[in-house]
């Protein structure tokens, strides 16, 4: 099978028998790199940068050489016509012509999504923002996968920031998807967006469990524990852990402990990140030490800054270096497959199904409902010129829309029909977004207003029996 011209935007462009096949093609180069310097001899890779970057550009850029090929590149913004006010919609229609195929970080969350949209090579999210980063999870479950074997069943704590570091994000829905369980260990302030808990809980197969700032184990706990993702065991099993059980299951232990550093440059105001630094969890020696780490591997996206202690690195269970060391091989594979210089045989309907894959209703009116993240590559005034807020409609019980850049949530108060006034002034009305009106209007037909001064200055008047 061919995933020739494909683009890597999210962990979900994937499959995870696609996943399974690019780490078999990763082991294959790795232990061959000299004869697959002919794989994309003549092809040229773009490789933009806007973010600081050193072992997701390099590898990258490394991989590309090895197999061949040729790298245009471009780091910082400001070096850029971007940095002009050139949309980025233009300059993926540019960079396309010049490359065959795009590796684009940027601080905008959906940036990478806008360049798939408007280049005509493959395009692939090297992260975005605090959004995702799908290569750092190849890289990640790659690992997992060498060291313990399988990822089914697996038990990982992620670490840290969980709120901004899209690391985390992006390997929470791999994680899902494969049938792990996650454990989430956020340091104070720092949990993880409600948006991606909500994606977790209904678009994958398992549940949350939520425990506050639970001690486990008693005096030899693990750590505070904010909740816990839990898979189900077998097709159609309802996904738990009885509550007089669940000491018993921490004690246990986690497989491997996913360290996170603290997203900085993502923090505000700037009393949020003084605050959140004071108590950051730290992984030490003495940690290790303790009964429930004592077969747990240690991972970390890198860089790292204090969350890690150098007296581990020696330590046979840190796997950070191997990490970072096993992109080059990850990322030959992806270039070569989505260039089409390889082709891979992928088993169908192989191992259980962890997702419960929803096909959303799409709003995409223009009535002023617009993404309240200000990251959002939507929200930037450059590219307002020509992207248009445009949500899935995710729940109705209160009605949540997602955007579909950034994925994070909205939830308005006021709608009306486009069916119901036909264009007559007098029968145009609004309503609340919780009343019964809202399960009597087709998606097609629903107008969402982003406040009630909208909906007036539109013409419409407030329904007498919905409010």
């Amino acid at each position: 099978m061919s995933l020739a011209n494909r683009d890597l935007i999210t962990t979900d462009d994937l499959s995870n028998q696609e996943i399974e096949a690019v780490f078999a093609l990763a082991d294959e180069m790795s232990g061959s790199m000299k004869e697959q310097s002919n794989l994309c001899q003549g092809k040229i890779m773009a490789s933009l940068f806007f973010e600081p970057s050193t072992r997701t550009r390099l590898s990258f850029e490394t991989a590309m050489h090895r197999l061949g090929g040729g790298v245009i590149s471009v780091v910082e913004m400001e070096n850029t016509s971007l940095a002009k006010g050139e949309s980025i919609a233009d300059m993926a229609r540019v960079v396309g012509s010049y490359a065959d195929i795009i590796v684009i970080r940027h601080p905008w969350e959906g940036a990478a999504k806008v360049v798939a949209n408007y280049a005509d090579v493959p395009v692939i999210n090297a992260g975005d923002g605090g959004h995702e980063h799908p290569t750092q999870t190849l890289c990640d479950l790659y690992t997992l996968k060498k060291e313990r074997r399988t990822l089914e069943g697996l038990k990982i704590a992620l670490w840290g920031d969980l709120k901004y570091g899209r690391t985390v994000h992006s390997l929470a829905y791999a994680l899902a998807k494969f049938g792990a369980n996650i454990h989430f260990r956020p340091s104070p302030g720092l949990e993880m967006p409600k948006h991606v808990i909500r994606k977790l809980t209904t678009e994958y197969a398992g549940i949350l469990e939520k425990y506050g700032n639970l001690k486990e184990g008693g005096e030899e706990g693990l750590f505070p524990l904010d909740a816990i993702y839990i898979t189900p065991s077998g097709p159609h099993q309802l996904a738990n852990i009885p509550s007089v059980g669940i000491q018993i299951e921490l004690e246990k232990g986690v497989d491997a402990l996913y360290v996170t550093r603290l997203q900085k440059e993502r923090l505000e105001p700037a009393a949020e990140g003084k605050e959140s630094e004071k108590s950051y969890p730290v992984v030490d020696k003495k940690l290790l030490k303790e009964k429930g780490f004592r077969e747990t591997i240690v991972m970390h996206p890198l860089p790292r800054v204090d969350e890690l202690a150098y007296e581990i690195d020696a330590d046979p269970r840190s796997m950070y270096f191997k990490q970072a060391a096993r992109g080059v091989p990850i990322r030959m594979a992806l270039i070569a497959l989505l260039l089409g210089a390889k082709e891979v045989d992928i088993p169908q309907g192989k191992g259980m199904a962890f997702t419960q894959k929803r096909d959303y209703p799409v709003y995409k009116r223009d009535t002023g409902v617009r993404c309240l993240n200000k990251n959002c590559v939507s929200k930037q005034e450059t590219e307002t010129r020509y992207i248009k807020p445009v949500f899935q409609i995710v729940a109705n019980d209160p009605l949540t829309l997602r955007c579909i850049y950034c994925e994070h949530e909205i939830h308005p108060q006021y709608i009306a029909s486009s069916k119901w006034h036909q264009g007559i002034v007098e029968k145009k009305r609004y309503y609340s977004a919780n009343s019964f009106m809202l399960g009597r209007i087709q998606p097609e037909n629903l107008i969402i207003f982003g406040s009630e001064d909208e909906a007036l200055a539109r013409g419409f008047k407030p329904g007498k029996r919905a409010f």
